[in-house]
């Protein structure tokens, strides 16, 4: 059956808490992409189980429904008119939620936005390193020929030069000229610079200044006060993005004082002059001093088991908050200075026990829609793309994340235990063999990490009850508590036809006393109004459903001498969608006098804002004589 896309659109808006909670909203080629303003007010359960609706996260201050390629768009546009919204862009949804972060969170996102688009650099290096080094190893006549020379400069390259590659990602996203960028990252590893990684080699140092003692010479540009030691960056990540930050608020301030007619002899010179200046005299010395205090201890921290334990517990929550991109600084740091990346095997642990923890939950569900999206999430997961099986599944059922964190406890324990380490970084899971240099260790690492997550979520994690189910549940219960209550044999309507039993016990009104015009006038038929005394409607009579409200707050049925009733609950109740309601018959179901029909949520009604009232009108009430209604008549 075809996907009502209105419908689906309109119980999104329903539940969310209504246009004005919604700060934007956009889609991408699955999801609709939403920035909510008050996020209690949204009604998580309903949405997971709304038509259309495959899954449900949150994600960067972004709540996102995942609904299908070629559907998403449809339901967007029924979503946009219902709204009176305008089309947004993916990139106005980010703003949206950037704004509503923590200022912590907004000072630390820049940091994963300048890393992850150069990591297809750094995968392609690090795993060329690793490729190069082992076939080395494994054929050492290789390791003397020129084609081993020629790979390794090439597999090098990255990191030889990762202060250019982050410089000109760093001014991209600062809003800076990128080719300035690269002028400031290409002045911090310039060839008339001793090689950072040189700095603790006398001999390294004698060589390459001429010198006997092993003292770096320096520049003393303005006088002793700030002296600039001739050493370069080569395997410092943070002076770079700082110094590259500093560029670009120089050059937009230049490029609104400066006249347009001088700007472009200017502003370039200025910027660069400036900013070079001040990272060579103040930015560079200080904070490659601290960022090697900060990688001395994340070494010390991933190099003790009970260190990367803890690290290995924490990860995931850091993926929540999205600041696990911070780690490539870190990772960068360990490449650069001892060219080993120790951090590796933590994060490989922590995301196969989420892995682990997922896939249990995807061959353990029996709701099918979860099965649908615990599965790929976990097929994910294992090749290091977490967020589907955390946000998913893991996060929302939280016991099968508890148990992936003990995983990756137990794994990043191994890890450290065996020294495991990488040549290069953004690399987990499976495809974590391409770098790793102990295989046979990181084998035994994802089996603990992702097994033990399995194996506890398998345990531990029960499947709860969707929303559905749980209507269904108290429809049974409420349903054999009114029955047992339930007066059979009141009539209420009565005609040549037959009789009309009361569907429901309570206080009888007359149609005309029901507070709505359409029905108070007779329009749809005389009859009869309720005031509810329970919460479970039955057949009045026996007969055949002719129809079943799409929001299950209303049926039709056609009986003897072809009567024609409809039983509506509440006033205004369309407006719930279905929010309340559950229908035990469907279109065409034969059913027996006193067959419950359909339960619903008295104070579901009444919170709504809608009169109770349940509405008992035989539609064709013209076409029979001696019409009567009300209570107990025979």
């Amino acid at each position: 059956m075809a996907l009502d896309y209105r419908k689906c659109a309109q119980e999104i808006v329903d539940h969310i808490g209504g246009r004005e909670n919604i700060a934007q909203a956009a889609h991408c080629a699955t999801r609709l992409r939403l920035v909510i303003k008050d996020n209690s007010k949204v009604q998580k359960d309903y949405l997971e189980n709304v038509d259309g609706v495959k899954g449900m996260f949150e994600s960067n201050g972004q709540l996102q429904l995942i609904i299908g390629t070629g559907t998403v768009n449809k339901v967007y546009d029924e979503f946009l008119a219902i709204t009176g919204m305008t089309e947004a862009t993916k990139d106005d949804v980010k703003a949206a939620a950037a704004a509503k972060q923590p200022l912590w969170r907004r000072l630390l996102k820049p940091i994963g936005d300048v890393f992850v688009p150069i990591l297809p650099a750094i995968v392609a290096s690090g795993l060329m390193m690793g490729l190069v080094e082992a076939l080395g190893k494994a054929v050492s006549s290789f390791s003397g020929t020129d084609w081993y020379a020629f790979l390794d400069m090439i597999s090098n390259t990255a990191f030889a030069f990762l202060p250019v590659i982050v410089a000109i990602s760093a001014a991209r996203v600062f809003g800076g000229n990128i080719f300035l960028g690269a002028v400031i990252g290409l002045a911090m590893v310039h060839t008339n610079l001793l090689n950072g990684w040189n700095v603790g080699n006398k001999e390294a140092i004698n060589a390459f200044f001429h010198v006997t003692d092993g003292v770096i010479p320096q520049w003393h540009l303005f006088g002793p006060i700030l002296p600039i030691r001739l050493t370069g960056y080569q395997g410092h990540v943070i002076p770079v993005i700082i110094a590259v930050f500093l560029m670009c608020k120089i050059e937009k301030w230049l490029h609104k004082h400066v006249p347009e007619m001088l700007d472009l002899f200017v502003v370039p010179l200025v910027t660069v002059l400036s900013t070079t200046l001040l990272t060579f005299t103040i930015i560079g010395p200080i904070f490659s001093t601290l960022e090697t205090w900060v990688l001395s201890g994340a070494e010390i921290l991933v190099g003790n088991v009970f260190g990367a334990a803890a690290m290995g517990a924490l990860y995931p929550w850091t993926v929540i908050m999205g600041l696990h991109h911070m780690y490539n600084v870190i990772e960068a740091g360990m490449l650069g200075s001892v060219g080993l990346n120790t951090w590796m095997p933590i994060a490989s642990a922590a995301n196969f026990a989420q892995f682990g923890a997922c896939l249990a939950v995807g061959l353990k569900a029996k709701n099918n829609k979860t099965k649908v999206v615990a599965v790929p999430s976990a097929l994910s997961a294992a090749l290091g793309i977490t967020e589907p099986a955390i946000f998913g599944v893991n996060l929302r059922f939280f016991k099968p994340f508890i148990c992936a964190m003990v995983g990756g406890i137990a794994g990043s324990f191994y890890g450290a235990l065996t020294k495991i380490g990488a040549t290069a970084y953004g690399v987990t899971g499976i495809p974590g063999y391409l770098t790793i240099k102990q295989p046979l260790q990181y084998t035994i690492l994802l089996a603990i990490s992702g097994g033990i997550a399995f194996i506890l979520t398998w345990t531990l994690w029960k499947e709860p009850e969707t929303g559905m189910k749980k209507a269904a549940q108290k429809a049974k219960e409420e349903e054999k508590t009114d029955e047992a209550a339930y007066e059979r044999g009141n009539v209420v309507i009565t005609s040549s036809a037959g009789d009309i039993n009361k569907p429901i016990n309570g206080k009888v009104i007359s149609y005309t006393e029901i507070p709505d015009e359409t029905f108070a006038s007779g329009a749809l038929g005389e009859g009869v109004g309720i005031i509810p005394e329970g919460e479970t409607i039955f057949a009045p009579f026996d007969g055949v459903i002719s129809s079943v409200a799409e929001t299950n707050h209303a049926v039709g049925i056609t009986g003897p001498n072809d009567q024609e009733l409809l039983i509506h609950v509440g006033v205004d109740t369309v407006m719930m969608d279905g929010d309340g309601f559950t229908t035990m018959v469907k279109e065409g179901d034969e059913v027996k006098t006193g067959q419950p029909l359909l339960v619903f949520d008295d104070e579901k009604i009444k919170a709504a804002g809608h009169p109770d009232v349940v509405v008992v009108l035989l539609t064709n009430s013209d076409d029979y004589t001696d019409f009567q209604y009300g209570e107990r008549l025979k």
